[in-house]
């Protein structure tokens, strides 16, 4: 009977759901379903997966032991996709890895549906945080932290954090994932932390300092002075800027 590995859509969660399907049916069929997500079949037995961090790690490691660090941030971020189906095609190319003579070269596989979907969806995560890092505005709060909140499809916070530290790391600042509910946060001089589980405190985030209402106002009149009405091609700019990166953008509020 199939077993399918039940788990939270966390990086933490998928990695511990597919430790226990790689030990327990490493050479069998197995499944990887996320909690609220779940497709029941005929035929299944179903397990809640029991997730840790050391669970995590140990496939963590392995994965870059085995399928080198090119594959592994492949499945990394494929894990960090918005796809339902995604613990499950991960599972199913580490075991077509196992057959080759250099599993190293598992992602030169493409042929392999399993495959092609964990380097589509790497793409896709990709191509997403690369996006936010240009896109992401910040406004100063009164206590003088600076704070964004953005809709990201896929769970892209870990994917841009050393950017933005790397940018701002004498400055506290906090970026909030509204979709999953998570925190990016870093304290000056301080490495960043994600944080889950807390709830967004509006009133405090909303309650901006004097100079940022300055230079918000400063922003828009300079977005609007640069525009030729006469050349604006509303098509092409939804090429460059699709309209669902622009709900947090200080120049479209």
């Amino acid at each position: 009977m199939k077993q399918v590995y039940i788990c939270n859509d966390t990086v933490t969660g998928i990695c511990s759901a597919l430790y226990d399907a790689w030990k327990e049916e490493r050479h069998g069929e197995a499944g990887i379903e996320l909690k609220g997500k779940i497709q029941q079949q005929l035929f299944c037995e179903y397990k809640t997966v029991i997730e840790t961090e050391q669970k995590s790690e140990s496939l963590q490691r392995m994965i870059k032991r085995n399928l080198g660090y090119n594959a592994y941030w492949d499945v990394y971020h494929a894990i960090l996709s918005d796809d339902a189906r995604k613990g499950g095609a991960v599972f199913r190319m580490m075991q077509e890895a196992r057959r080759l003579d250099d599993s190293t070269k598992i992602m030169d596989h493409l042929g392999n549906p399993d495959v092609a979907k964990v380097f589509e969806l790497s793409r896709r995560v990709s191509n997403e945080a690369h996006v936010y890092k240009e896109f992401i505005r910040f406004r100063e709060l009164e206590s003088g932290a600076l704070f964004s909140e953005i809709s990201p499809k896929s769970q892209v916070l870990t994917c841009i954090a050393d950017h933005f530290s790397d940018r701002f790391p004498l400055e506290n600042w906090m970026i909030y994932d509204k979709t999953h509910g998570a925190f990016l946060v870093h304290r000056a001089k301080e490495r960043w932390r994600l944080v889950w589980g807390e709830d967004l405190e509006e009133e405090a985030a909303s309650r901006v300092s004097e100079g940022e209402k300055k230079y918000e106002r400063l922003w828009k009149g300079f977005f609007e002075s640069i525009s030729i009405r006469e050349r604006e091609n509303p098509k092409l700019q939804q090429t460059h800027l699709p309209k669902r990166y622009r709900r947090e953008m200080t120049e479209f509020l």
